[in-house]
This record gives C-alpha cells, sequence and structure tokens, in this order.
C-alpha cells in the first residue's frame, strides 16, 4: 500500500489529536502550529511517515495528575491538583519546569510539554521533553505555606522524578524559593543528596549562574541574531515589552546591555510606560522583592505612567518582547504593531502570539521569532547546571553567559538554515520545527518502537 502524501498524512494525523483531546485547546493549538510546518520535512523524510513517527510524538509517554493536600496557615485543610507530563525522551531524561498558577490544568501542561521536545532539541544539550505543575496559586500566600503544598506535592511527584529519568525546573510561579522547598523534601524522602534531581536551585547550593537570567537574556541575543542577519541590530531600537517577571525583566536587562531601550512592562492590572527606559533596580524592588503591583513602578518614578487593563501592544517601539503567557498577544494587537512600525517581534514566553497574529507578522514581513527558539535558553542554562552537577563543579557566571549566547547563537543558526534548506529564509517558525523535528524524529526512528 503506496505512503499517503506528506499533507494527507499530517491531517490524519490532526484528527486523531483532536479526536483523542477534546476540550484541550491550548495543546491543539501547539499541535497545529508544529504540522503545518512540516510537509516538506516529510516529503524529503518519507521514512518518518512510514515509521509512524508524528503518531508517537504527539502521544505522551507518560502523563501523572494527583492530589495535594496541604494545611494553610489557619489550618485549613487546601485541596490542589497536581500535573507531570513525560512527553518524550529520546534524546534524554525529561526536562522540563513546574508551573504553580490557577490557569494551570492538563491542556496547558501538554501544550508546554509538546512545546519543550522542540525546544530541548534545538539546544542539542541531549534532554528530552516534560512538562508539569498545579493551579496552586502562591501569589499572596506565606512562605510557610508555600513551603507546605512544595513539600506535599514533592511526596507524590517524587515517585515519577529522578536525575536519569526526569528534571523538573521552574517555571511561572516557581523560583528558586519553591525550588528549595521541593529539593529539600526530595531529599528528606530519598535520604540521598542528588543535586541534578532539580534544576534553577539556589548558587549556592548547587544552582548555575546566570540561571534566573538565562530565558530573558536568550530571547535577546537570539533577537540580536535575528536582527544581525536581516542587516538591522539591537543598538538604539525602543523595545516594548510584557510582563514583570524573570523573563521580562532580564530581556529588559539584555536589551539595555546592547544599546536597546525598553519601555514597558505588565502584569495582570496593567502596564506601565517609561520612555527613558525602564530602571531595573526599581522595577526588581517592586516586583522581585515586594511582589507588589506594577502600578507601584509609576507612583516612585518620575516621568513614567500606569494603563490600568488595556494592552501594552498600543504603545508604539520598533522591538516586541512578549514574555508573560500564552496568546497574549492576538490579531487585533498584531495589527496595531503592524501600524507604529514594529521590525520583529520576540517570543520571550511560550506560546504567546495567537496563529492569526502570526500570520499577519509574516504578511507584513516583520521579523517572528517562535517561543521554541526565542526562549529556549531557560532550559539550555537548566541542562548546564545539570552538567555542573554530575561533575561537583561550578562555573563562573563570565563563562555561564557566554556559553548561553553561544548556544543561543547555535540556536539561531540552525533555525536560520533549515528556513533556508525547505525554502523559506527567514521564516524561523518553519525553520525552528523542522530543524528540532528532523532531530528529534532521527531519534525516534533508530531507537525503534517503544
Amino acid at each position: 500500500m503506496p505512503l499517503p502524501t506528506a499533507e494527507a498524512h499530517l491531517q490524519d494525523v490532526a484528527n486523531v489529536v483532536a479526536r483523542r483531546s477534546p476540550g484541550e485547546p491550548e495543546f491543539l493549538q501547539a499541535v497545529s502550529e508544529v504540522l503545518e510546518s512540516l510537509a516538506p520535512v516529510l516529503a524529503e523524510h518519507p521514512e518518518f511517515i512510514e515509521a509512524g513517527i508524528l503518531e508517537r510524538l504527539v502521544e505522551p509517554e507518560r502523563q501523572f495528575i494527583f492530589r495535594v493536600p496541604w494545611t494553610d496557615d489557619r489550618n485549613r485543610v487546601q485541596v490542589n491538583r497536581g500535573f507531570r507530563v513525560q512527553f518524550n525522551s529520546a534524546l534524554g531524561p525529561f526536562k522540563g519546569g513546574l508551573r504553580f498558577h490557577p490557569s494551570v490544568n492538563l491542556s496547558v501542561i501538554k501544550f508546554l510539554g509538546f512545546e519543550q521536545i522542540f525546544k530541548n532539541a534545538l539546544t542539542s544539550q541531549r534532554i528530552g521533553a516534560g512538562k508539569g505543575g498545579s493551579d496552586f496559586d502562591p501569589a499572596g500566600r506565606s512562605d510557610a505555606e508555600v513551603m507546605r503544598f512544595c513539600q506535599s506535592f514533592m511526596t507524590e511527584l517524587v515517585h515519577y522524578i529522578g536525575e536519569d529519568m526526569d528534571i523538573p525546573a521552574g517555571d511561572i510561579g516557581v523560583g528558586s524559593r519553591e525550588i528549595g522547598y521541593l529539593f529539600g523534601q526530595y531529599r528528606r524522602i530519598t535520604r540521598r543528596y542528588e543535586s541534578g534531581v532539580l534544576t534553577g536551585k539556589g548558587v549556592g547550593w548547587g544552582g548555575a549562574e546566570v540561571r534566573t537570567e538565562a530565558t530573558g537574556y536568550g530571547a535577546v541575543f537570539f533577537a540580536d541574531e535575528m536582527l544581525q542577519r536581516a542587516g538591522q541590530g539591537m543598538d538604539g531600537r525602543t523595545a516594548v515589552v510584557s510582563g514583570s517577571g524573570n523573563v521580562a525583566t532580564y530581556a529588559i536587562e539584555k536589551i539595555a546591555q546592547l544599546g536597546g531601550r525598553a519601555i514597558t512592562a505588565s502584569d495582570s492590572s496593567g502596564y506601565i510606560v517609561d520612555e527613558a527606559g525602564i530602571d531595573l533596580e526599581l522595577l526588581k524592588q517592586v516586583k522581585g522583592v515586594e511582589r507588589a503591583r506594577i502600578s507601584e513602578y509609576a507612583e516612585r518614578r518620575p516621568g513614567a505612567h500606569f494603563v490600568a487593563g488595556g494592552s501594552v501592544w498600543d504603545v508604539a517601539g520598533e522591538l516586541a518582547f512578549p514574555c508573560a503567557t500564552q496568546n497574549e498577544l492576538d490579531e487585533s494587537a498584531a495589527r496595531t504593531l503592524i501600524a507604529n512600525g514594529v521590525r520583529a517581534v520576540t517570543e520571550g514566553a511560550n506560546m504567546p502570539t495567537t496563529p492569526a497574529a502570526v500570520e499577519l507578522f509574516e504578511e507584513a514581513g516583520v521579523l517572528f521569532a517562535p517561543g521554541k527558539a526565542a526562549n529556549a535558553g531557560g532550559v539550555a542554562t537548566s541542562a548546564l547546571e545539570m552538567s555542573q552537577n554530575a561533575a561537583r563543579s561550578r562555573w563562573d557566571r563570565d563563562k555561564s553567559e557566554n556559553r548561553l549566547h553561544d548556544i543561543m547563537r547555535d540556536v539561531h543558526e540552525a533555525t536560520y538554515s533549515a528556513s533556508e534548506r525547505y525554502g523559506r529564509p527567514g521564516d524561523y517558525v518553519l525553520g525552528a520545527n523542522s530543524a528540532a523535528f528532523v532531530t528529534v524524529a532521527q531519534a525516534v526512528l533508530e531507537q525503534g518502537v517503544i
């Protein structure tokens, strides 16, 4: 029986995923975005169709949902839901963050885990893909409450992870505080000091330098490479950045270091505009130390102003860095950015741009860097942390940042080269998806049907 055409095969896979995953819009969106890029790859590699590679990639190897009971400071029992999806381990042990946020559900975790397959492959760090988290919200909770939740969460998660099996890290709502509590409980239960079982640890006890900054720094490094390839550059450019967590904060920092000027930041209450350039130390104090609303920045910074609600994408800038959450930049926002003269959009968050918005950017000739390539710096540095833990070594800050820069340069080169190979130079979505897919698919093929 002849093999189906690449297009027919992709449609068959899409239909199977839609049937098996009803009510999971984020996951379906992530799968669709990848499948739309792969026709030229499958036409060149019919062996991937014959071996059912895509059918295996869209189905997690295993997934866990578990109850997380804990007591709050009033001694009341609370119950949250925990998740861990181990998506693919063809390139190495499962690797991906934990997200603690009320929006977390199975669809969100599966979309993040699926994206992680391709992101991790692009880093060339020999790591597989997983993702996890909980609908627990650490915002407004005391340290003691966060500790009790993390201990309960790890009491269940401990059964599924290990430094040669699955290595979680941080994500939204999970920083060094949460990683510390999680590691402490892991050590308490297992009676082993396995530094490599979690990444994002404190630098003093196994963490890597520049890990906190890595996703934001990496996104800007990628943007700079993309601009330089197009004969442009970062120097002198104004940037509109969404979010005010680690990714946004350190993207703002690196933009300034490369000669640009970020003029916005945001949270769920609204956004700030500071035409003089975001005062990084004030932003870190307000959001990182005090955990206050972004409006506090404007109240303390002469010349800055706060806009309640609204869209940060209404602010004119040459560069845009969506660094908050999925689907934050929609078709309407894309039209506004294009009208305001945006030159490049670089995803610091995971899938923050809707498909309709991406299409508009491509039609307008706006450079667009998808998150699976542009925000790979975080997981790349996590892999470097794993290497240091395994060797019982510690790199200094300069070595860590230089290695991150090298990796992001390599990710850009692999992505751009793949876009050329498959006939659409400068299409970074096609390039990222195809380069990563070929890497993973070849490993899956060579390891047999497992």
